[in-house]
């Protein structure tokens, strides 16, 4: 089968689109023939993190398809059936966290090829209204948009949601969930385009990242922060968020060291709560909320399989806004 493999070299260099072992379900497992996925931000970063030494691997953890073969001991899936995959393997429940969650496209191969091997845990059924190319960058960032808004943020109807760095495919994710629940969206960003295309879809406040937060909000403090930048944009969280509110973070673009004015978080008795990814059972709901919501991914642009490395390239400059896919159709969906 087709694949796009990481070796030789780190960083996007070590990409390869070559042929790779085409290999059979084990017990509880399941084969799909993949129709489309997605690319993160965390492919990035695995690839920056390997050296020429290590062992290839395929990339990926955004997939759907269509089941192709089914192991032994497996009744949740038939040959077929078109699903969606859940990319955290083996966490069950929300609140039994893994110290470090396996993913999808590390340490197992990933979705970034014509057929991957998953756990039958893993799949579901994939939203009927939504397209291949749609439901290929739905899982990874989905849910970690849905745990992180309403698992940890404890989103209620009627609050206000601050997300800085709007563009990415967690971020526009969040925005449309956040919208759905009842909520006021406010979003940051440098690029007048992507504050045009989130006031569009209805964020009541796009600010200039390097603008005076507050008197862009109009003095409307927020209730709830989703951060994903880090030291960049930390400190001014404390200018614009209410007494309780909550900070939910769940990246670090600009590094991983942050200062705290400990006396900011105190007093107005603010928390500031990590997240990452998602349980199957999160998973379960935030499909059922997304059917519910009919709600569909923005997608910035859809690359053919042998044209990953120009997709991640283009994820590295920061130019997308939404999510990018990959189609394993040689005709891809255009969102334009």
């Amino acid at each position: 089968m087709k694949a796009i493999s990481h070796r030789g070299a780190s960083g996007i260099e070590g990409l390869k689109y070559e042929e790779s072992a085409d290999l059979k379900p084990g017990t509880g497992e399941v084969k799909i023939r993949l129709m489309a996925a997605g690319i993160n931000h965390r492919d990035l970063f695995l690839m920056a993190g390997r050296t020429a030494s290590d062992d290839p691997f395929i990339l990926g953890s955004d997939g759907t398809g269509i089941v192709e073969a089914v192991g032994s001991l497996v009744s949740s899936a038939t040959i077929g059936d078109e699903v969606i995959i859940h990319p955290c393997i083996g966490w069950e429940k929300t609140d039994e966290v893994p110290p470090v969650p396996a993913i999808l496209g590390c340490p197992s191969n990933g979705t970034l090829a014509q057929y991957v091997i998953v756990p039958a845990a893993n799949v579901f059924s994939k939203p009927a209204y939504l397209s291949w190319e749609e439901a290929g960058v739905l899982p990874l960032s989905a849910l970690t948009a849905y745990r992180a808004l309403f698992t940890k943020g404890q989103l209620r109807r009627g609050e206000h949601v601050l997300i800085p760095g709007i563009g990415g495919g967690v971020a526009t994710f969040a925005m449309l969930m956040a919208l759905a629940a009842g909520a006021t969206v406010s979003v940051t960003s440098r690029s007048k385009a992507k504050q045009q295309a989130a006031v569009e879809q209805g964020a009541s406040f796009a600010l200039d990242s390097h603008s005076d937060w507050s008197s862009g909000l109009g003095r409307q403090a927020v209730d709830l922060i989703l951060d994903s930048i880090g030291p960049a944009t930390f400190g001014q969280y404390f200018e614009v968020i209410k007494p309780n509110g909550r900070i939910v973070t769940f990246g670090a673009s600009s590094g991983d060291e942050i200062t705290i004015p400990i006396r900011a978080l105190f007093f107005p008795q603010v928390s500031i709560i990590g997240t990452s990814m998602g349980s199957r059972e999160e998973f379960a709901s935030m499909l059922a909320f997304v059917e519910q919501h009919q709600l569909h991914p923005v997608i910035d642009r859809v690359y053919p399989l042998a044209q990953a490395k120009e997709a991640f390239e283009s994820m590295e400059r920061g130019e997308q806004y939404g999510n990018i896919g990959i189609s394993m159709s040689e005709c891809p969906f255009d969102p334009a």
